[in-house]
């Protein structure tokens, strides 16, 4: 557990782990530089407890200062502002153990707040619960972050194959988890809700820059130049709108070349962005050579794209993937 002045909430958050129904474990809490007094505040009775101290070079360094220090086969993750309810290590060391070929756990999140939940975080809290097999969560890598990261747990001889987090751009944790997309690493998520993720404005997600959403995008076009689009194969953005014109420019500057942009738009159809036409939609049949990055984040719309790629049996992974 990573922390940097957990503040009023880190009793709790180390309160629900010491809780666990599993009680075999240790409980690294890495003091990256805290000023707060909130560690020096915890009562520290328990041996499972164990407060190591950092030098503040951030969350990646902490986390990989602990994961220096761990012994365990597994290696979970949790963050100082939240709640793990009390079978969440015994269901996700259950779910490694009977799933053999899975190397990162997640779990389904409920996600609160002392103030009102937003919409937009209800529709990702579904979305994030939605996403539990291997295939779902590889097949959508690209929308989000598809794991939580308070809710990881690693084998951890995969986490240490993948030199633990590295100190990117983008976010710390999507990056972990698109290097273990691109090395073959398999995700899944038992079901049943496992951990309450706090939703407040001093969350890192945002206080720091680098949890940008133009971050988040560049994380995508990073990956996806480098290990997801298929070699060879044109490359058409479905949505000329900002996120499409954002992706392509990123692309462009990972040295993936695009070749025009789909779209509804009466307006922008026959036009052009960024120097390349934009086609209607009945384009795509004479598009069958391209690889399709669906860059439209309307809410609502993505099973409507879906059963029109079907439609012109085009498959999801295989022909085009959503990167909004």
């Amino acid at each position: 557990m990573p922390v940097r002045n957990g503040g009023a909430f880190l009793a709790g958050a180390v309160q629900s782990i010491l809780d666990q129904s599993l009680q075999e474990f240790e409980l690294l809490l890495v003091d990256d530089h805290s000023s707060d007094g909130a560690i020096d505040r915890l009562h520290r009775h328990d041996d499972r407890l164990v407060v190591l101290s950092h030098e503040g070079a951030g969350v990646s360094s902490a986390f990989n200062a602990g994961l220096a220090r761990a012994r365990g086969q597994f290696i979970a993750r949790m963050d100082a502002d939240d709640i793990a309810l009390r079978d969440r290590l015994e269901q996700q060391v259950s779910f490694l153990r009977s799933h053999e070929d899975i190397d990162i756990c997640g779990a389904c999140v409920e996600i609160f707040s002392e103030q009102k939940i937003a919409g937009g975080n209800e529709r990702y809290q579904a979305w994030l619960n939605n996403l539990r097999t291997p295939q779902a969560i590889r097949r959508e890598m690209f929308i989000e972050s598809p794991i939580p990261n308070p809710t990881a747990m690693f084998r951890s001889t995969a986490l240490r194959s993948l030199g633990g987090f590295h100190d990117p751009e983008w976010p710390e944790d999507y990056d972990l988890y698109l290097r273990a997309d691109a090395r073959g690493i398999k995700m899944g998520k038992p079901p049943g809700c496992l951990l309450r993720w706090r939703e407040h404005p001093g969350r890192l997600t945002r206080t720091e820059d680098r949890y940008s959403q133009g971050n988040f995008q560049a994380a995508k076009a990073h990956y996806l130049a480098n290990s997801r689009l298929p070699a060879g194969e044109p490359v058409v953005i479905w949505g000329a709108g900002p996120g499409g014109r954002l992706m392509h420019d990123l692309l462009q500057g990972e040295g993936t070349a695009i070749k025009g942009f789909l779209d509804i738009h009466p307006r922008r159809i026959g036009g052009q962005k960024r120097g390349l036409p934009i086609w209607p939609l009945d384009k795509l049949s004479a598009l069958a050579d391209s690889f399709i990055l669906v860059a439209v984040g309307t809410a609502g719309v993505r099973p409507e794209i879906r059963e029109f790629m079907d439609r012109h049996a085009r498959i999801e992974g295989e022909d085009y993937l959503f990167v909004a």
